[in-house]
């Protein structure tokens, strides 16, 4: 039966150029073939071997689905607990969805929020230091309307598991579920991963050339971080045909493992009626392959390929793990397998599939001419690119710090960077690193305020969004307490008294008599925002570096002058003749 498989494998990993790959057959519940193929990595040769360790990437997922599964048997949690019962400071950006989210719309992928994976992919945030910032990620849907992959949405699976056990997910999950299924090497970094003796490295594809990647971390652990063998993961599929036993005894009930394998949302259609819909379960993916029910998870990063596949009612499963990019090589073996286990005749996926690679290749060129030629030519900044720099925040997305470089502008955001290039008008790109984890041909967008300040950037980071806004970061006189301490005092206009306080901290507030107290938020150079009124600035006028004598209000209305009590009679008349009063606007 699997005379020509190795020929298939072969064929197939030249086609896709793969430089290693590791697979597992399980036939009537026991391993029928466990196999290295190529190199581990390109650099040194190393041939790849059953013990050989690839980071799973989401295969991850119906671990700590599983792992829930355990609490669950235990009687410790409920499918429908609501996290905030679990976790209380959890918060999403919708009062509703914080409320009513359960730890089953976390499992199946039904909170609202798209994926918004740039919040995790720089890597440089751990998952306690990202649960803060879900409340500033804009949804896209309502709570379970739609099914919306999101790797923040297991980490904060993860983070249930570890409130509820006390544990580390890490150590949870190591030892109620790997030691016990006798996995012998694993571990849940890139860092683990690159101190294995007998580790692969990831490839990545530019064009059609397949080169080296850097290892890249999964901060999000519980939704794709662990390092295992194709040997362990073997167990880990006979595990899930055994329902939830490991040599005959329960490890999780089979109830548990029902619930993972139950279609819940709807996911989408394959093109290929051998396939049909797919829906996702808790931590799977739960699919049909010619008339068998298949129970699947794959896994992609930067240079990594996975996919585990089982056949429950066959007692059959297939694990193809790669050291390249995502391809459709673990596709095309994991069906083949799975042809010949089932006796039908075979498709040549092979052939179906090799011809839309090339074609995806050719494709390349045409979308690359197709997107330059819808640029506008011939234009320039609004400003001088002096007045691009400068630092710009988002609360989730972090902080943009854009800089002059050369003759250009270059942008730094978490360990991330390079030379910006003009688009056009005020858009500028990032540049292209397809072997890093990086946001290629990202548009960063300039915009500005009415009085022609840059005040802010926007950058697409999530498609099913609107472009994130990262907000111009204080900087100028507005920092310096000599200037604030300058700004305090009284101020006149049109009658009106307006009174500028510095408190024991150094913090400004305007109150207009009759309005309530406001505090002054530093913005950019000697102008502050007024809190909770949104478009309205004011700004110091410094006439000498001793002596602030107006102040000066930017409003959606128009802009007025109030002078320094002790300066008033200097601009008596501007202030007299203004067409609206600064009181009235700012009560309005």
């Amino acid at each position: 039966m699997w005379s020509d498989l190795d020929s298939l494998v072969e064929a197939s990993m030249q086609e896709w150029k793969v430089p290693g790959l590791a697979l597992a057959v399980i036939q009537d519940g026991e391993i029928a073939v466990l196999k290295g193929y190529g190199v581990r990595d390109i650099g040194t040769g190393l041939p790849v071997t059953t013990d050989t360790q690839f980071l799973l990437c989401s295969i991850t997922k119906s671990f700590t689905a599983a792992g829930l599964g355990l609490l669950v048997d235990e009687g410790k949690l409920e499918w429908s607990r609501p996290v905030r019962e679990v976790i209380p400071e959890f918060r999403l950006h919708d009062a509703v969805a914080t409320e009513r989210l359960t730890v089953r719309d976390l499992l199946c992928h039904h909170s609202g929020l798209p994926r918004h994976d740039w919040v995790h992919m720089p890597g440089d945030l751990s998952g306690a230091q990202m649960l803060p910032l879900l409340r500033h990620l804009m949804p896209s849907r309502e709570l379970r309307d739609a099914f919306q992959y999101s790797n923040l949405g297991y980490m904060v699976a993860g983070a249930v598991t570890e409130r509820i056990s006390g544990q580390r997910w890490e150590d949870f999950t190591a030892e109620r579920l790997m030691k016990p299924l006798g996995f012998k090497d694993f571990g849940f970094t890139i860092e683990a991963l690159a101190a294995a003796g007998n580790a692969a490295r990831p490839h990545a594809m530019v064009g059609d050339e397949c080169m080296p990647s850097p290892l890249w971390p999964i901060r999000t652990t519980a939704g794709g971080g662990i390092n295992v063998s194709v040997a362990d993961l073997a167990k880990w599929a006979r595990f899930l045909i055994d329902e939830g036993k490991v040599n005959g005894t329960p490890l999780l009930s089979a109830q548990a493992l029902r619930e993972m394998a139950t279609p819940r949302v709807h996911m989408g259609r394959s093109e290929y009626p051998e396939i049909g819909d797919s829906h996702y379960g808790f931590g799977l993916f739960c699919e049909n392959y010619r008339g068998d029910r298949t129970l699947a998870h794959s896994g992609s990063w930067l240079g990594w390929g996975t996919l585990m596949t089982v056949l429950p009612e066959r007692r059959a499963g297939v694990v193809v793990l790669t050291n390249r990019a995502p391809s459709a090589v673990t596709a095309i073996l994991t069906h083949a397998v799975f042809d010949r286990i089932s006796g039908r005749e075979p498709i040549d996926w092979f052939a179906r599939l090799a011809p839309k690679r090339r074609q995806a290749i050719a494709q390349q060129q045409t979308d690359k001419a197709t997107r330059e030629a819808a640029r506008r030519t011939g234009t320039q900044p609004s400003h001088a690119l002096d007045d691009y720099v400068g630092g710009y925040a988002h609360p989730a997305y972090g902080h943009i710090e854009i800089a002059r470089d050369g003759d250009g502008l270059g942008w730094h955001w978490r360990g991330l960077g390079g030379k910006l290039a003009h688009w056009h008008y005020d858009v500028f790109v990032t540049p292209e690193k397809p072997t890093e984890f990086y946001p290629d041909n990202k548009a960063l967008t300039f915009l500005y305020d009415r009085e022609g300040r840059i005040d802010r950037l926007t950058v697409q980071f999530e498609p099913m969004v609107p472009d994130i806004v990262f907000q111009r970061v204080a900087a100028g006189e507005v920092l310096d307490a000599a200037f604030r301490a300058l700004c305090a005092g009284s101020y006149l206009h049109g009658g009106q008294s307006i009174t500028v306080q510095l408190d024991a901290a150094g913090e400004l507030s305007l109150t207009i008599s009759g309005q309530p107290t406001r505090a002054l938020l530093p913005a950019d150079g000697r102008t502050f925002r007024i809190a909770q009124l949104e478009g309205f600035r004011v700004e110091f006028r410094r006439p000498s570096p001793t002596a602030v004598d107006a102040a000066i209000f930017h409003e959606p209305g128009g802009t007025f002058l109030a002078a320094k009590a002790n300066d008033a009679d200097a601009d008596a008349d501007l202030g007299a003749n203004a067409s609206a009063n600064v009181s009235a606007n700012l009560s309005a």
